[in-house]
Formats: structure tokens, sequence, C-alpha cells
């Protein structure tokens, strides 16, 4: 496939994901929208990203559906794409979650407008950890990916079956599990993206970007990637 078009449907699957994922968050958090205050936020939020990797990933499919620079690695790691093509996925892939988080925002400009105290909203866009410890903040952020990346690797064959509900299922399940203490950012795309779109979004009374902890879900990710990477590559096959 040529670059272009890896490019473009990587773009579009990642949007689509920042889009929906971002989305979700928004509709619990901000006042004046029908989910806000309704009880199971957590809920919304885990499902609503679940589900979310599921339409990014199945527009995304004509490239790969990687959606992620973690998985994006892991694959090139494992001789599944040419080590040319991973600064075509990274952009795409940042680039799109930088679009798709800012629509998420217009898509709801008016809750935004109305919100008493909007300080509180990054987390719409990015992670922020429930205890700031960047030692063990990137421990449950390795253990998270790798989980996710061991997975995918082990099971090629999963969408034949399932379609892109099956990573998606992967993807609700470590929400609920590992996604506590850090919020699970897993995509280095994912985080980065909407951190960029969120510190330059005419947002009243935000917070700031949070710039100290960004590498954290961008550096971590990428180590358990190549972990599992690395595991699956000595086992039996």
């Amino acid at each position: 496939m040529a670059n272009i078009d890896i490019f473009v449907w990587e773009f579009l699957g990642t949007a689509v994901l920042c889009l929906l994922g971002s989305g979700s968050v928004a509709a619990v958090v901000l006042k004046n929208s029908y989910s806000h205050g309704g009880g199971g936020d957590w809920l919304i939020i885990v499902l609503g990203w679940g589900f979310a990797v599921f339409t990014g990933a199945s527009v995304a499919a004509p490239a790969g559906a990687h959606i992620n620079p973690a998985v994006t690695l892991a694959v090139a790691l494992s001789g599944g794409v040419p080590w040319s093509t991973v600064p075509v996925y990274w952009a795409a892939q940042i680039l799109g979650a930088f679009v798709g988080a800012s629509l998420a925002w217009a898509a709801f400009k008016l809750q935004f407008d109305n919100n008493d105290d909007n300080s509180g909203t990054r987390g719409i866009f990015c992670t922020t950890p429930s205890v700031r410890n960047f030692p063990w903040n990137i421990v449950t952020e390795v253990i998270a990916t790798f989980v996710l990346i061991f997975w995918i690797l082990i099971n090629p064959e999963a969408n034949t079956a399932l379609g892109y509900a099956a990573v998606s299922f992967v993807i609700i399940t470590i929400g609920f599990g590992l996604g506590g203490p850090t919020g699970y950012a897993i995509n280095p795309a994912r985080d980065l993206g909407p951190r960029i779109a969120y510190a330059v979004l005419p947002i009243r009374g935000k917070a700031n970007a949070d710039w100290g902890y960004a590498w954290v879900p961008v550096v971590a990710p990428l180590v358990g990637a190549a972990l599992a990477a690395g595991l699956v590559a000595v086992l039996p096959v």
C-alpha cells in the first residue's frame, strides 16, 4: 500500500477513535449533556472508548487498522510492516487524534461554553494519573499496553471471527481492570494529539495541558509494545 493511502486511512480511523472517545468523556463531564450526572460515569467512559476503538479500527482497516503508534511499533518489530512506513503511521495517528479531539470539542461547544468550571475538562482530551508518581504511572501504562499488544500479536486471526469488536472487548477489559490508576492511555497518539488540541482550543477557564506528565503516556505504551513484541518473538509457535 502506498504511503499516502496508509496516511489517509490511519488519519481517518484515529480521528474517529478520538472523536467518539473524547465525546464519551465530554458527555459525562460537561453539564447540559444528557449523560451528565446520570451515574455509571466510568462505565460510560470505558464502553465509549472501547467501542470507539471498534469504529476507528473498522474505518482504518484498509491500512491495517493500527490507530495506535504502539501497535505500529509492535507490528514493525514483528516484521509486519516496513520500518519506512512507521513515521507515516505515526504522523497520521497523531494528526488524526488532534483533529478527532477538536471535532469532539466542536460537537460539545455549547456545553463547554455553559459549563460552570472548565478547569477539570482536561480529562476529556488526555489522561492524568489518579496518584501522581511517574515511575509507578509508567509501570501501570507499560503493563496495560503490554496486555493489549500481546493479545493482538498472538491472535492475528481474531478479527476474522469477531471483526474489530474482538479488540474492543480487550480495550474494555483493560479499562475496567487497569484503567483506574492512570486513565489507560495505552496509545501515544490518543493522548498526545488531543492534549495538543486541548492546549490550543479556546476553552474558557481551562487548566494547563500538564506537559510535565505528557511524556509518560507516550513513552510507556511504546515500552509495553516493545516488550510484548519481544516476548512473542521468543515464544514457541
